[in-house]
């Protein structure tokens, strides 16, 4: 296996499992690369470090279940926060607003999110090739 095809299995992984609770080995062991390796690799690779990418997808779907209606203390736990002062800490960092504050915009800020998603995947894709 390749160290590109590990970090992949890797992603995939943490994509599969974002709701989880899970440790930087866990997120290590699909590439068969040690836990210092793999975060300096993984960086590289993908543009963040393996925690912050996994904070990102929790708040993209978190963003999505707000839109939904869903409140906030159930959102902070479906996605894998420990309690709902926590996600909101993150949501705040990542999206510059409180969950309060995107659901009463309507998402606005989610337009935001999907653009710097979308320049991440261009990144991801001039770094695969």
């Amino acid at each position: 296996m390749t160290r590109s095809e590990g970090l992949d299995l890797a992603r995939a992984f943490i994509e599969a499992h974002f709701a989880e609770p899970l440790t930087l080995e866990q997120m290590a062991a699909p590439a068969a690369l040690s836990i210092s390796r793999f975060a300096t690799v993984f960086r590289e690779r993908f543009g963040s470090s393996p925690y912050r990418y996994l904070c990102g997808l929790r708040i993209k779907r978190a963003q999505s279940l707000l839109l939904a209606g869903v409140p906030s203390v159930a959102v902070a736990t479906e996605v894998g926060f420990f309690d709902q002062s926590h996600f909101g800490r993150h949501f705040k960092r990542m999206c510059g607003m409180t969950p309060t504050a995107f659901v009463a915009a309507g998402g606005a800020a989610l337009g935001k999110a999907k653009r710097a998603s979308g320049k991440r995947a261009a990144m991801d894709q001039r770094h695969s090739a």
